[in-house]
């Protein structure tokens, strides 16, 4: 299975790659999102890890079980061979209707054939009001007139 664009990026394939992580997780949707991962992906996300794409496609689960009406910006920070550095934030509320901006870095690795092959996430939520929030776009895939997170000032 192959997964472009593949490595080696350029700048082009690199904003192409992040943007396709980015509407993929905001579909929400698992077991489709972990098919970007190989078999045997690493994972660390705050302090969990995923060993696996089973695993991976668990954590994913559970995650957007937790974090209602998700929405996601991510945004190239850096590039190189099969790696790629990205900025994110997100919003979310729990079960209570407490709503946050999740902010976060990503480092990633890529195999050959374009599939994650590690992902190391630190991540920091932020309690916001609902009143605050910025991502207000309709569920699913951002609009591409939607602002990016340098022009919301994030």
């Amino acid at each position: 299975m192959s997964r472009p664009p593949l490595p080696p990026f350029t700048e082009a394939t690199a904003i192409e790659k992040v943007r396709l992580a980015e509407d993929g997780w905001n579909s929400r949707d698992a077991a489709k999102v972990a098919t970007a991962y190989t078999l045997d992906t690493k994972w660390r996300n705050r302090a969990q890890f995923a060993n696996n794409r089973a695993q991976a496609q668990e954590f994913l689960t559970g995650k957007w079980i937790k974090e209602q009406e998700y929405r996601l910006i991510k945004e190239l920070w850096t590039f190189t061979g099969n790696r790629i550095a990205v900025r994110y934030a997100y919003e979310w509320h729990d079960d209570s209707g407490n709503w946050f901006r999740s902010y976060g870095n990503e480092n990633w690795e890529f195999a050959e054939n374009g599939l994650m092959q590690n992902r190391f996430a630190c991540v920091n939520d932020l309690p916001i009001k609902e009143e605050e929030r910025k991502f207000l776009w309709p569920l699913g895939r951002r609009p591409d007139d939607h602002p990016s997170l340098s022009d919301l000032g994030l």
